[in-house]
C-alpha cells in the first residue's frame, strides 16, 4: 500500500526550461512512499522509504529513499503535531536528500544518478553516483563525478569526464564543463507582439535555453569531419561556435594541424587556426585525406 503525506514545506527540487527549476520556491509538495514515512521529530528529519515520490506542480522526484530536513523558520521552536501531518507551521526544509536510483523529471527534462542533495542555505543541487545525466530536448550532459545546478547562477557544473551531446550528435568534451542558461521570457514578454523581421538561419541550440558552456582540461569538440583538441574552451550554442586555447590539434582523418587559438563553427564544420606569438601553425596533411580540411585563413561563418 502506497502511504501519502501533504508537507507544507519551502521546496521543489527539479529541471526546467530545457535545464533545472529553482528548487527554494515556496509552495507544499506531497510525498509518497511504498514502505511508509517517518517523522523524527527529534532529529528534524521526515524518511520516506520504498519507491519514494515527491510532487510538486510538474516536478517529481524517484527514489528509493528521501529525507527532508527541516529546523524551526527563523529561530522559533517548532510546534507540535501529529504524525500524520507531519511538520508545519513554523518549520522550514533547509535540505533535501534523495538516495538510490534517484530520477528527477519535469514534462521535457530528466536528470538521473545515485544520489542528489540540495542545500536550500547554498541554493546548489548535487547529483552524484553512477551514469550522472542531465537529459534536455536539445542536448544531453553526463559526468563521472558530479553535475551540480547552481539556480540563482542559472548555471550548471559537470565534473569528471563530462560530455555534452547535441541531438544532431555533435559532442564537447572535457574535465569540466560549466553551462549558463538564459533567464526565460516572463509570460507577459513572450506574449508582447513583436516587429516583423526576416526569420534568422536556424541553427541547433537556437530553440534552447543554454548560452554557452565553457570547458577546461582536455577538451575535445567532435563535429561528423574533424576532432578538434585544446586546453580551455568556450561553446556558444546560438551561433554554434566553438572557441579553444592553449595546445590546440585539428584532426581530420590523416591530416593534423595545431597551433594557439582555434575557432570552429560546428554549423558548417569549418575551423580557423590561429598560430602562437612569433611561431607558425603547423600542419601535416597527407594527400588524399581528408579532402576540405581548411588552412589557417579560412572564413567562418
Amino acid at each position: 500500500m502506497i502511504r501519502r503525506i501533504a508537507l507544507a514545506f519551502c521546496v521543489v527540487a527539479g529541471i526546467a526550461s530545457a535545464q533545472m527549476a529553482e528548487l527554494n520556491q515556496g509552495g507544499p509538495i506531497e510525498v509518497t512512499a511504498r514502505d511508509g514515512i517517518e517523522w523524527r521529530q527529534n532529529d528534524q528529519v521526515v524518511i520516506a522509504r520504498g519507491a519514494a515520490q515527491a510532487v510538486r506542480g510538474g516536478v517529481t522526484i524517484d527514489a528509493d529513499l528521501l529525507l527532508a530536513r527541516y529546523r524551526p523558520r527563523g529561530g522559533a521552536p517548532t510546534e507540535p503535531r501529529p504524525p500524520s501531518e507531519g511538520p508545519g507551521g513554523a518549520s522550514e526544509i533547509w535540505r533535501l536528500e534523495a538516495e538510490g536510483s534517484v530520477v528527477i523529471t519535469t514534462a521535457t527534462d530528466r536528470a538521473e544518478g545515485d544520489r542528489a542533495i540540495y542545500d536550500l542555505d547554498q541554493a546548489v543541487m548535487v547529483l552524484t553516483g553512477n551514469n550522472l545525466r542531465l537529459t534536455s530536448p536539445d542536448n544531453v550532459l553526463t559526468a563521472r563525478d558530479t553535475v551540480e545546478y547552481w539556480p540563482q547562477r542559472r548555471m550548471a557544473v559537470a565534473r569528471g569526464d563530462a560530455v555534452v551531446v547535441t541531438k544532431d550528435d555533435r559532442r564537447v568534451r572535457a574535465d569540466v564543463l560549466v553551462a549558463y542558461f538564459r533567464e526565460a521570457p516572463t509570460e507577459a514578454a513572450a506574449t508582447r507582439p513583436q516587429p516583423t523581421r526576416a526569420a534568422p538561419e536556424a541553427s541547433p541550440g537556437s530553440g534552447s535555453n543554454l548560452d554557452r558552456v565553457e570547458a577546461f582540461g582536455r577538451i575535445e569538440i567532435r563535429t561528423p569531419t574533424e576532432v578538434v583538441r585544446g586546453d580551455t574552451g568556450i561553446y556558444t550554442p546560438p551561433n554554434s561556435i566553438a572557441r579553444l586555447l592553449g595546445n590546440v590539434r585539428i584532426v581530420r582523418g590523416d591530416n593534423t594541424l595545431t597551433g594557439c587559438e582555434a575557432i570552429v563553427n560546428m554549423d558548417t564544420g569549418i575551423s580557423r587556426l590561429v598560430a602562437c606569438p612569433n611561431e607558425r601553425v603547423r600542419g601535416i596533411i597527407v594527400p588524399g585525406e581528408g579532402q576540405g580540411l581548411p588552412g589557417p585563413g579560412a572564413p567562418t561563418r
